[in-house]
């Protein structure tokens, strides 16, 4: 959220945005033809000039469980505030046998990276590339530290694909055309583990905190959540409540989940969770080479912790806990605690005022027609409505902060189960609308859209073979603004769809015989309120990239980013960008 007294600085190199770069997609060069991972994602854009960079690793090998730590240094001769910070990383797998798998890259107890892993073929040995803009963790950067990469691997006589990585931090200077912004003053992670790994939360009960005592003049603090979903809970989206799963041959545990923020035991706020599909998901032949929505390279969810300022400035000791309301055993979850100090105050003070999410329990709504033999629906709704508010006295006077949010969450379900055919349809949908303003004049409002279409058709023949045909309809859509006293400053916008299509086959024993009509087409496209444009399309066919366009739509026909934008759609609720 941009900051009283920032406004005249903004209008006045507002004009910097068209010292941009372009953003191109990840997958680079035009890929039609070829059997590796294609996406249609946007590189991260970055400014003008010439990066240092640090290698974190490189060429390591994962073909085992342990962990390949490394030693950080932050790079020389590129001083202390930098315009940007790129995470790049690089990943492959040898063809063969294996399973899709975790990565994360970790430093000093910070989660730097977060994504999983392309499945092999027995021909083809995928490679892909991933970025991440870290500018936001640049308090981090400024520190020597020890880091560590975790990417567990199973390689033997059966699981043959050995998987290779590396990565590097790249450190724009900043310019006089290229300002280093605004960013946190202290970046702190939640886990426990002071290199860094992820915390598995099995129940909604379990926990991913920290106690710790914050510098005594917090203005703004942010959270920022992943909960990637695992084991049991791989296919939460598909899951029914316990009293049908019996009904209709299904997970129990329910199909709602949430990740559930909170300060002291008092609720702060909520993230969504998105329904990531891994390569090996469902029908791993679906994700050839077109992988679902953020697959390779999950995008955090930020929470707005601000109206708590006052009360984490107080010098006592506070407890941070993450949780995922719905975990069923369970979810993989990092969170990293971003705060903003007040530069000119040694203590804030302040206190939380209004809280209404407090009592209100994250507790779905369920309806049924189903019938005794397992057809019908099932349809699970959830909506809640609420404002936090706090001040906090700065060095500028009183500031109120308040978070005003909708969260909204259906996902229904229709079955059709008889002897010869097992037919699952569903129909999910998560939203989050959500304002978070200042008694200063500045406000950021968001809105987040999940959207998520499966159709699993299982048909048996009279000679006992089986063919499962299976549709995936995926979204991730994101639009934000920043204002300030009613004047719009800034806004962005973030549509990323995938569509995927296959049939499996299977003899009458059961065996897998081979698959048809495989297809699958993604589009993502981005715009900004200062000129900016992305879009890329890819589609395949057969395990192929079929056609492979950009800039549709952009002036001229060219995708063109402001340096500072975030096409990708990672948070940028600090500053407004570039500002």
């Amino acid at each position: 959220m941009l900051r009283m007294g920032m406004l005249s600085r903004c209008l006045a190199i507002a004009g910097l945005s068209w010292f941009a770069s372009n953003a191109f997609a990840a997958t680079g060069g035009n890929p039609v033809g070829s059997t590796n991972v294609t996406t249609a994602d946007p590189a991260v854009p970055r400014p003008p000039g010439t990066p240092c960079v640090v290698q974190l690793f490189q060429n390591d090998v994962f073909n085992d469980f342990g962990t390949r730590p490394y030693s950080y240094t932050p790079p020389a001769g590129c001083g202390t505030k930098w315009a940007k910070v790129v995470l790049e990383a690089d990943f492959s797998v040898t063809a063969g046998v294996q399973y899709d798998r975790t990565a994360s890259i970790w430093l000093g107890g910070v989660n730097l990276f977060f994504g999983t892993t392309e499945e092999p073929s027995s021909t083809v040995a995928p490679s892909w590339h991933v970025e991440r803009d870290l500018t936001d963790y640049s308090a981090l950067l400024q520190n020597a530290g020890q880091g560590q990469a975790i990417l567990w691997n199973l390689v033997d006589s059966t699981y043959t694909g050995v998987i290779n990585g590396s990565a590097k931090l790249l450190f724009y200077p900043a310019s006089a055309r290229a300002p280093a912004p605004r960013v946190p003053d202290q970046v702190i992670p939640l886990g426990s583990d002071p290199v860094g790994s992820v915390t598995n939360l099995s129940s909604s009960t379990d926990q991913l905190s920290k106690t710790l005592a914050l510098p005594r003049n917090v203005e703004h603090a942010y959270l920022d959540v992943f909960a990637q979903s695992q084991n049991a809970d791989e296919f939460w989206y598909t899951c029914v409540p316990d009293q049908y799963a019996v009904a209709v041959n299904d997970c129990g545990g329910g199909n709602f989940r949430e990740a559930e923020v909170s300060i002291d035991g008092q609720p702060a706020g909520v993230a969504p969770v998105y329904p990531w599909i891994f390569t090996g998901g469902i029908d791993p032949f679906l994700w050839r080479p077109v992988t679902g929505v953020q697959t390779l390279n999950f995008m955090p969810y930020r929470v707005d912790l601000s109206p708590f300022a006052g009360v984490l400035s107080d010098g006592a000791q506070h407890t941070v806990a993450l949780s995922v309301a719905g975990a069923n055993n369970y979810f993989s979850t990092a969170a990293t605690l971003l705060v903003y100090q007040d530069s000119h105050s040694k203590q804030v003070t302040g206190s939380v005022t209004r809280n209404t999410l407090a009592g209100q329990s994250p507790t779905s709504t369920i309806s049924s027609t189903l019938d005794s033999t397992g057809n019908g629906d099932i349809t699970t709704r959830l909506s809640r409505h609420f404002v936090i508010q706090g001040y906090a006295n700065t060095s500028h006077g009183r500031v109120q902060n308040t978070v005003d949010q909708t969260v909204g969450f259906s996902n229904a379900q229709a079955f059709t189960n008889n002897a010869t055919a097992y037919v699952q349809v569903i129909d999910q949908h998560t939203s989050m609308d959500g304002t978070s303003s200042s008694s200063d004049g500045t406000s950021y409002t968001q809105h987040v859209r999940y959207p998520f279409h499966l159709d699993y058709n299982e048909q048996v023949a009279a000679d006992g073979s089986a063919t499962v045909a299976t549709t995936v309809k995926q979204g991730y859509r994101l639009d934000r603004a920043s204002g300030f006293y009613g004047f719009p400053l800034y806004a962005d916008k973030v549509e990323n769809t995938v569509n995927s299509a296959d049939t499996l086959d299977f003899d009458a024993s059961g065996n897998f015989t081979g698959h048809t009509g495989q297809a699958s087409s993604q589009t993502f496209a981005f715009r900004d309120s200062l000129g900016s444009c992305y879009r890329a399309d890819v589609a395949s066919a057969s395990g192929a990239v079929t056609a492979y366009g950009t800039g549709k739509g952009c002036p001229g026909g060219q995708n063109g980013v402001s340096w500072f934008s975030h096409p990708d759609g990672s948070p940028w609720q600090g500053d407004t960008p570039g500002w």
